[in-house]
């Protein structure tokens, strides 16, 4: 039962590091977006401009809370795998 449950929560892992993963390359790609666009809003001082910065910037802080999301939830993982363990020495 213990060594089900430790494989499941190991799968989930994977899976959770490899979203953090991708999420990253998004982050770091929308967070490039995002300054770009501030940088345009700046020197062309437009509402235009200064439109296109809030989306990005709303993008790029929607993929950091979920990247964040991402790191509790394998925290979370973590923690549960480290009591499995100690179940199974027990």
């Amino acid at each position: 039962m213990i060594e089900r449950k430790l494989a499941e929560v190991s799968d989930e892992m994977k899976r959770v590091r490899e979203d953090l993963r991708v999420s990253g390359e998004q982050l770091e790609h929308f967070t490039g977006e995002a300054d770009e666009a501030r940088i345009r809003a700046l020197v062309s001082e437009t509402p235009m401009a200064e439109q296109d910065f809030q989306e990005a910037h709303r993008h790029a802080e929607t993929m950091r809370r979920h990247h964040d999301d991402l790191e509790n939830r394998l925290a979370e993982l973590e923690t549960r795998q480290d009591a499995l363990l100690d179940q199974m020495m027990s």
